[in-house]
């Protein structure tokens, strides 16, 4: 048995046809949320005092939720895909509802959108990282795929 590097960037039937770059960049999204986001996250959750603000909560409770739910991603990448993919759609829409009208006003520097900016700009991995074809075909084309192949 040889070693290609070439093979991580064919489609292989091990992974549903999806490049094994993809599957091997999925699984260090999945490790950084885990380890970095979730350390964060639940270090909060776990040592607030006092009453939470409610939309506060809010997001670290979701961002908790990420960072524990990508422990199953490294185990199944393409499993929990959705939530890589709702990761992508919130930092986006983010980028352009908030970030973007400041950063054209000339207003993003020094506001209280500037370092959540600059964590977000990082959504360039998953953007990276997911097999869009599979993404599409699976979620979008034939969305009952994996529901037929269950029954």
């Amino acid at each position: 048995m040889t070693f290609s590097p070439k093979a991580i960037f064919q489609p292989a039937a091990k992974y549903e046809g999806v490049r094994p770059i993809n599957i091997y960049l999925l699984r260090l999204l999945y490790i950084l949320m885990f380890f970095v986001l979730g350390k964060q996250a639940w270090t909060h959750v776990l040592t607030h005092q006092g009453s939470w603000e409610p939309m506060d909560a809010v997001a670290w409770c979701l961002w908790t939720a990420f960072a524990t739910l990508a422990g199953l991603g490294i185990i199944r990448p393409l499993k929990m895909l959705p939530i890589v993919l709702l990761e992508v759609f919130y930092k986006v829409l983010w980028l352009i509802v908030v970030a973007y009208p400041l950063w054209s006003k000339g207003m993003l520097a020094g506001s209280s959108a500037e370092g959540t900016t600059s964590a977000f700009l990082w959504v360039i991995l998953p953007i990276v990282a997911v097999p869009w074809g599979y993404a599409f075909i699976t979620y979008v084309y034939n969305p009952n795929k994996q529901v037929l192949a269950s029954n």
